[in-house]
């Protein structure tokens, strides 16, 4: 019989074309029920449009029969970019502009929500929710682990995070590589304060800090770098914190460090309970990302998932 909850499985690939159809956003079910405001007072309130323009497209969509979106396409008042913004304000699914956030580009859930490597990003959230629907609340957990520095596991760890807080479940993504932390640089936040000041007692959840302008989704640094980071991990402090977040936050995502170079990256895992397991082609050693598997496997640790990245 197979398998109701197969493992995830996803690509990403850096080669996927982007591709906009404009019958996409400007179809009949594209148009949200319940939408406060219109496509138009949308882009005339964010400067991208003006009041005349929105009447020329008006009388173009009633002359010829057309969306708003599409009409507006068709004149060259607006781009698929501004009507894709439109739309995601109409269903409360706001993204990034670049070059008007802190974010890193590289977090391409929170610029380009269209794009066949955000479609891919959904599909992994799809199989990890039917993975873990029917878990308990530890599972809610998911440490990204891989074998070598590398890999992707902190650009996997915040697009999911992203992805999963665009879904309306408050998200939680906490940094908890100590020695080359990266979170706080891809999303533009502080570092002074993090993981490492709660685990010794020198910080509380006011070191968690909201991601502006990314809707549900907060983030603990790594803080600053310990000289004990495999000590402070294995405290059982860490499992208790882990707790009272998973009260507050529907999904926890820790990112971690290469498991092949520092012990810890078990030990988060083994907090979690649960684990998504990164490589990448070309690059990933067969033996490595097998090894990982297999610790992971020893522990009781359920391997919920495998990403291969391409790029």
């Amino acid at each position: 019989m197979a398998d109701p909850h197969p493992r995830s499985t996803a690509i990403f690939s850096r080669d996927n074309t982007y591709s906009t159809i404009v019958s996409a956003f400007s179809s009949k079910e594209a148009v949200p029920r319940l939408a406060k405001r219109s496509i138009g007072v949308i882009l005339m309130d964010a400067g991208r449009m003006s009041p005349q323009q929105a009447e020329q497209v008006l009388a173009f969509q009633q002359e010829h029969g057309l969306h708003f979106g599409e009409a507006a396409v068709r004149l060259g008042v607006a781009t698929h970019a501004d009507v894709e913004f439109a739309l995601s304000q109409q269903f409360e699914y706001p993204y990034l502009l670049r070059g008007e956030s802190l974010v890193d580009p590289s977090v391409i859930a929170a610029y380009d929500p269209f794009s066949a490597e955000v479609e891919a990003l959904r599909a992994l959230r799809t199989q990890l929710l039917l993975r873990l629907i029917h878990a308990d609340r530890r599972r809610s957990r998911l440490a990204i682990v891989s074998s070598e520095r590398g890999d992707g596991r902190s650009y996997l760890a915040a697009n999911l995070a992203v992805v999963f807080s665009q879904l309306g479940e408050k998200t939680l993504l906490i940094d908890a590589d100590m020695r080359r932390p990266r979170q706080h640089t891809l999303f533009g936040l502080e570092n002074r304060v993090g993981l490492s000041s709660m685990l010794s007692d020198r910080a509380g959840f006011e070191a968690i800090q909201r991601v502006p302008s990314l809707m549900d989704l907060s983030l603990v640094t790594s803080g600053s770098t310990p000289p004990n980071p495999q000590e402070l991990l294995g405290r059982p402090v860490f499992t208790h914190l882990l707790d009272q977040m998973s009260n507050e936050y529907n999904v926890v995502i820790i990112d971690t460090p290469p498991g092949s170079k520092h012990a810890e990256s078990l030990t988060i895992a083994s907090r979690a309970g649960a684990a998504v397991v990164v490589a990448r082609r070309n690059v990933s050693r067969l033996a490595g990302v097998r090894d990982i598997a297999q610790s992971l496997t020893h522990a009781r640790i359920a391997v919920v998932g495998a990403v291969l990245n391409e790029f």
